[in-house]
């Protein structure tokens, strides 16, 4: 009888060994198609850097490729990338950690069963409505308030970024802070501790690790950004912190480049590889840092 129920028969294992194949095939293909990004990335970037050194491409204060006096310096279009990326980081942080404070901490669960999808609808939206929401809305009722700012600037589509980014922060830290044991809350209240003091004093604490990982994903989000900074931001690439100035971002050249008529094989065609390899290496290592700080408090709070 044991023997019997060991024995599987026929039939089951070649369903098993087919749904297997199967998994494996589409694990196969995300990795390979991974591989072939990155190897087209790192091989147009090596072409792009025999003709341009890396130093001047780390060091020029002036991105020029498309004109005639060229330049190929990479510092204005990651100054304005990280620019509007730390004005959106700005504007989300502390609106999403206190959205996700109360949802944990306060709201009943009819209430946070309903608030949080109606957030996460946010991240629905197309990001060109965004973009043309900062260009045609934002940008002219922020210029009420700073008169002399240009019609596309930083502050604009960092604001309305932000605003986009919402949801991933308070959705992510809202999980992290709701899983963290009740019996910690229970303790912190039975010292005397208020509700306030025990949400950031214990729970906010337990859950950095999600909390942490939820900001860092968030700027790669912002970094990554393409259609909101292509709208409003304008495309000047230019060295500066000022957001009322039109910037240019990395991803935002990628589409000017990419929507014109720039010879394959060219100079100008190879800097879109070269720029997106540095896009590339910049989110990797804020999505590495993310898996990092998870993984290191999950053992500590753990």
């Amino acid at each position: 009888m044991t023997e019997t129920i060991r024995k599987r028969p026929p039939r089951r294992k070649t369903q098993e060994r087919l749904v297997q194949a199967v998994l494996f095939f589409c694990a196969a293909v995300s990795v390979f198609t991974t591989l072939g990004i990155v190897g087209v990335l790192l091989f147009e970037t090596i072409e792009f850097f025999r003709e341009v050194p890396l130093w001047s491409f780390l060091t020029d204060t002036q991105w020029t490729p498309l004109f005639s006096d060229k330049h190929f310096g990479i510092l204005p279009l990651a100054c304005g990338t990280f620019l509007t990326a730390a004005i959106a980081i700005a504007v989300a942080m502390p609106v999403g950690l206190l959205t996700a404070v109360f949802l944990s901490e306060y709201a009943g669960d009819r209430l946070r069963g309903t608030v949080k999808p109606v957030l996460e609808i946010l991240a629905g939206i197309p990001t060109v409505v965004y973009g043309y929401f900062a260009l045609l809305f934002v940008t002219p009722l922020l210029q009420r308030f700073i008169p002399g700012m240009a019609g596309f600037n930083a502050l604009s589509p960092g604001i309305v970024m932000g605003i986009m980014i919402i949801p991933m922060i308070s959705s992510l830290s809202e999980d992290a802070m709701y899983a963290v044991p009740q019996n910690l809350r229970e303790a912190a209240q039975a010292l005397g501790a208020s509700r306030l003091q025990t949400a950031f004093g214990v729970v906010v604490p337990s859950a950095f690790s999600g909390i942490a990982a939820s900001f860092l994903l968030a700027v790669s989000r912002a970094i990554g950004e393409t259609m909101i900074v292509a709208i409003a931001a304008g495309q000047q690439p230019r060295l500066t912190l000022d957001p009322t100035h039109p910037v240019e971002t990395m991803t935002a050249y990628i589409v000017q480049v990419s929507l014109g008529d720039t010879p394959t094989g060219t100079i100008e065609y190879k800097t879109i590889f070269a720029v997106g390899m540095a896009l590339f290496l910049a989110t990797l290592v804020l999505n590495l840092l993310s898996h990092g700080l998870r993984e290191r408090f999950s053992e500590k709070y753990g």
